[in-house]
């Protein structure tokens, strides 16, 4: 249980717990706007491609039903489901170009690159060449 604390505190304590809930906040703030587009635009255009749309008798004017069909008196709502990948899909967007954004900021995309190139040997030095000349001298003289 003590080491379960220690690795917490680690954890903590090295920002992550902090760079998460920023993230979280963030989400939440683009959650809305993305909302507001789907409902706003997004929806109408769905209905109008799938004929959810009646226009009201009184006024006249078209008016928003959504994208659903009955079957046997139950309503299955495809418009709301395409409403929530659409969603989905540009949270998710815009998510992946925040935190692209913020690794190439910080650094994060050039040092892994550095990292998975493998380090040129060190040239040898005199006495090791010296040395390796000796050994392959050596190496003939028994052959002989």
């Amino acid at each position: 249980m003590k080491k379960f604390f220690e690795e917490f505190k680690t954890f903590a304590l090295k920002g992550n717990v902090m760079s998460m809930a920023v993230g979280v906040i963030i989400g939440g703030a683009f959650q809305a706007i993305v909302s507001s587009l789907t409902n706003s635009f997004i929806n109408p255009l769905i209905a109008l491609i799938t004929g959810g749309v009646e226009k009201d008798p009184e006024t006249g004017a078209l008016k928003y039903i959504g994208g659903y069909f009955e079957v046997n008196g139950v309503k299955f709502d495809y418009g709301a489901f395409l409403s929530a990948v659409i969603n989905f899909i540009i949270m998710a967007l815009i998510l992946f170009l925040l935190v692209k954004g913020m690794n190439s900021l910080m650094g994060l995309g050039k040092k892994k690159k550095e990292e998975e190139k493998p380090a040129a040997p060190p040239e040898p030095t005199k006495e090791e060449v010296l040395l390796t000349e000796i050994r392959d001298l050596l190496k003939e003289s028994k052959k002989d």
